[in-house]
């Protein structure tokens, strides 16, 4: 699906491909885009046979690469399931950028883009008017600050998960903390490289791309710095947490142990002393070891628990 936005006399049409031959700015955003749409655009615009072949095969690589007429560009994000911060969903985002139209292809339909598509009609001055390297920007901008509610929801469970595991340690628990470090090396795998992009547009003599947008993706640059340091301290936290889960269920185990110990350390004696005076034995003849066994079985234990107390055993 095409779906086109010109700027014509201060304002924006909205249309198809019965767009494409009117004089300036253009965005045209493609939509699960097919061989047979690519390959018209890219008749018309001279795109590269290589772009089209990766805006046609997902999971590349974020990348910026320079052709004769125009640049190409591919940024990923994520989103998530509500409720499951480790269901993310990738968006992976292909930029051409040309002299006057800029072309956006995804597969997954993107809140972000939507957003910018609905600024870009209600301001063209403040957008489109500004060029076509200012949308990249703003839809650059768009994908990378959605990754900041994925962190913040992130790091709030990863909170809550620290104290539960401090208070109650559970099987679940650990299963979930592998599932939160997966997550986060998954972000970490594909924001990474994206940093080299943005600091390549941030640089001036891009072409296609003025020395006043430079400063703007300058700023696109430091917010995927900030969600660098943010899986860094998110991993980091979430090692932590790990070593308290095994630390708690360890000393949990400690504990069973040494009481284990103690009831068997009680039992040992009184084991014996039933044992020796079980013998057959005249109890007319023999009451002084009645006696003896009688005070033996109550103050053996009576003593052990004590002497136990006394040296904070229990």
């Amino acid at each position: 699906m095409l779906q086109v936005l010109l700027l014509n006399e201060g304002k924006v049409l909205a249309g198809g491909e019965e767009l494409l031959d009117q004089p300036g700015p253009k965005w045209l955003d493609v939509l699960q885009p097919t061989e047979e749409l690519m390959q018209r655009l890219g008749e018309r615009y001279g795109l590269h046979k290589l772009a089209i072949e990766d805006c046609l095969h997902l999971d590349q690589r974020p990348k910026l690469e320079e052709y004769p007429n125009h640049q190409f560009i591919v940024l990923q994000g994520f989103t998530s399931q509500a409720g499951n911060v480790c269901d993310l969903t990738m968006h992976e985002h292909h930029f051409f950028l040309g002299p006057d139209w800029i072309i956006s292809v995804h597969e997954l339909a993107f809140e972000g883009l939507d957003a910018v598509r609905k600024r870009v009609l209600s301001e063209p001055q403040a957008t489109i008017a500004r060029g076509v390297d200012f949308l990249l920007y703003l839809m650059a901008d768009a994908a990378v600050d959605r990754n900041f509610p994925i962190l913040d929801s992130f790091n709030e469970e990863l909170e809550d998960l620290e104290s539960a595991v401090f208070e109650n340690p559970q099987p679940g628990q650990l299963q979930r903390i592998f599932e939160m470090k997966r997550a986060l090396v998954t972000l970490r795998r594909v924001l990474s490289p994206q940093r080299d992009v943005l600091g390549f547009l941030a640089k001036r003599g891009i072409p296609n791309v003025g020395e006043r947008t430079a400063l703007y993706f300058r700023d696109v640059y430091d917010h995927l710095v900030r969600l660098y340091e943010q899986i860094d301290a998110g991993r980091d936290l979430l090692g932590n947490v790990m070593d308290g889960y095994l630390s708690m269920v360890a000393n949990r185990t400690n504990d069973i142990t040494k009481q284990l110990t103690i009831f068997a350390t009680i039992f040992l004696p009184l084991s014996f002393i039933t044992g020796f005076f079980g013998q057959n034995f005249d109890l007319l003849t023999h009451r002084g070891f009645f006696w003896l066994m009688l005070v033996s079985v109550i103050g053996l234990p009576v003593g052990l628990m004590f002497w136990f107390k006394s040296k904070r055993w229990i």
